[in-house]
């Protein structure tokens, strides 16, 4: 059982995952700050009552919380990964708010919905780049799920994103200066992370109709394949979401991909084939139509 109660909406940050350049829509991530895991940490087991320790660097940390029954430190460690500016304060940063998932602070986000901004709902300035600010409006949770979300952009003051059915929302937040544009960065939303090597999917049911098995190949995706590059992240992330196996995880993804197939929701093809606003399409589908292990599309 966790002991950290669920983020509230306005303790929870938007980062731009994805910009197409098509012109079609952005990908939005969701994440943590490691002043939120502090001040969850002083709120819940008291300021005296924890402590951080850095190892390799900063590259690993260990949160240890003090265990009054046993009368001993009880400690949890990750490792975190550098960032694209302050490299050693965000290595430092990384690492501690990986080792507070570890103890179950902001775990939920591991469950967030493909967040998927239509043109339209957000700017970009003439240098190609957005320096809109989103915000987390609203969310709803079930059992320590996300069911219901909502996005705002602040810049243009009007919510750009819903999902679900909506328990809080956030007091407002006042707009950042636009003085640093949202560019497409690497994934740093922790729930969605990409930490090491990415893993391969290989469906292991037959999906098609003549029974062929196609979808990602098993070599790590190239830069020239950004559809591949985008499943590969969902499919980690899906994996995260649903907290089980590889295999586990490539059997639900089949026997939903084939569900929406046979409904009519994206086409029967190989996924090598898919456009990236199919590929898109699926991924949000799968959020949208199913539980996290379920494979009955919901009405």
């Amino acid at each position: 059982m966790n002991m950290f109660r669920t983020l509230r909406a306005d303790e929870i940050d938007c980062r731009i995952s994805r910009i197409n350049k098509d012109g079609s829509g952005l990908s939005l991530l969701l994440y943590k700050d490691a002043r939120c895991d502090q001040n969850i940490l002083d709120e819940v087991v008291g300021p005296y009552n924890w402590k951080r320790e850095h190892t390799r660097d900063n590259k690993n940390c260990i949160v240890s919380i003090w265990d009054e029954e046993k009368g001993q430190w009880i400690g949890k460690e990750d490792t975190g990964t550098e960032s694209n500016t302050e490299r050693e304060k965000g290595l430092a940063s990384d690492s501690f708010k990986r080792a507070c998932f570890n103890w179950g602070i902001g775990r939920e986000l591991y469950t967030a919905p493909y967040i998927f901004i239509k043109s339209g709902d957000y700017t970009i300035a003439k240098d190609g780049k957005v320096y809109d600010h989103f915000t987390v409006h609203g969310i709803g949770y079930i059992d320590g799920v996300i069911t219901g979300l909502e996005i705002k952009n602040q810049k243009l003051n009007r919510i750009v994103y819903r999902f679900g059915e909506i328990a809080e929302t956030a007091p407002e937040k006042p707009e950042k200066p636009d003085d640093e544009p949202q560019e497409e960065i690497p994934s740093q939303n922790p729930g969605r992370a990409e930490t090491g090597q990415k893993q391969p999917f290989k469906a292991d049911v037959d999906v098609t109709e003549g029974g062929q098995v196609p979808p990602i190949s098993s070599e790590k995706p190239q830069e020239d394949s950004p559809v591949k590059a985008f499943l590969f992240r969902e499919m980690k992330s899906l994996r995260e979401a649903r907290n089980i196996s590889a295999s586990q995880n490539n059997k639900i993804f089949t026997e939903q991909w084939k569900a929406l197939i046979e409904a009519g929701f994206v086409p029967n093809k190989n996924l090598e084939e898919y456009k990236m606003e199919e590929a898109e399409r699926l991924i949000r589908l799968m959020y949208e139509k199913f539980t996290p292990t379920g494979v009955k599309i919901k009405q």
